[in-house]
C-alpha cells in the first residue's frame, strides 16, 4: 500500500515519454558516421558518448547501456562513457553485453565480447593518461603516455568498482570481483579479484560453455 502511495507522488522513473526518449537516442546513436550498431541498442538513460574523428565505435545486437539509477544500480556515480579520443582508436562492444555506468576510454583498442556484464562505476581505459618514465618526470605533465590494447572475452562479469588497466586481458567466462585493479592476464574460468588482482578460484563448470 504504502509503495503504490509513494509511486502515486512520486511518478513512474519509466513513464511513456521516457521510454520514448531512450530509443529515439538510441536510433540517433546508431545514425552516427563513426558509430555501427549492428540490431538493437538497448538504453537506459542517456550515456555520454564522444568518438572523435577517426576513431570508431562497434556495437553489436542487443546492447544495454543502462545510465539510469533504479534497481540494485542505485548508487552508480555517473552514465555510461564511452571515449575513443585517438586517431584510429576503437571500442567493440560485442553482442546481448550490458554495461552499467561503467567508462571505458579507448586511446587505441578496447575489445569487450559476447555476454558480458559490466557493473557499475567500472573504469576500462588502454592508457596511462601520461608518462610513466621517471627519467623525464619534469615533461611529465605535457605527454600522453603509452597505450597497450585490452581485451575482455565472452561472459566475462566484471563487479562494481573495479578498474581495468592497460594491456590486460581477461579470459573468457571468468569473474572479476568487486573493487578489484585489473593490470595482468586473467585466465579463462576462474573468480579473480584484489588490487592487484589475482586468482582466487576456478569454475568447475567449464564443460557447460562449448568453445565458439
Amino acid at each position: 500500500m504504502i509503495g503504490r502511495t509513494m509511486s502515486a507522488i512520486i511518478g513512474n522513473p519509466l513513464t511513456a515519454p521516457t521510454r520514448a526518449w531512450d530509443r529515439f537516442f538510441a536510433l540517433w546513436i546508431s545514425r552516427k558516421h563513426n558509430i555501427d550498431v549492428v540490431g538493437r541498442l538497448i538504453l537506459n538513460g542517456r550515456p555520454l558518448i564522444d568518438i572523435r574523428k577517426e576513431s570508431k565505435l562497434y556495437i553489436g545486437d542487443r546492447v544495454t547501456l543502462n545510465s539510469r539509477n533504479r534497481g540494485y544500480h542505485v548508487n552508480m556515480h555517473s552514465p555510461v562513457k564511452l571515449f575513443a579520443d585517438k586517431p584510429g582508436a576503437v571500442i567493440r562492444i560485442g553482442d546481448n553485453t550490458r554495461i552499467h555506468g561503467a567508462c571505458i576510454h579507448a586511446h587505441e583498442s578496447i575489445q569487450i565480447g559476447n555476454n558480458c556484464l559490466i557493473a557499475a562505476n567500472c573504469q576500462i581505459f588502454d592508457g596511462n593518461g601520461h608518462d610513466i618514465s621517471f627519467p623525464d618526470v619534469e615533461n611529465r605533465i605535457h605527454t600522453s603516455g603509452k597505450s597497450t590494447p585490452i581485451r575482455i572475452e565472452d561472459n566475462v562479469w566484471i563487479g562494481i568498482n573495479s578498474i581495468i588497466l592497460p594491456g590486460v586481458t581477461i579470459g573468457r567466462g571468468s569473474i572479476i570481483s568487486a573493487n578489484s585493479v585489473v593490470n595482468k592476464y586473467i585466465p579463462p574460468m576462474v573468480i579473480a579479484g584484489g588490487n592487484p588482482a589475482s586468482v582466487l578460484a576456478e569454475h568447475h563448470i567449464g564443460h557447460r560453455l562449448k568453445s565458439g
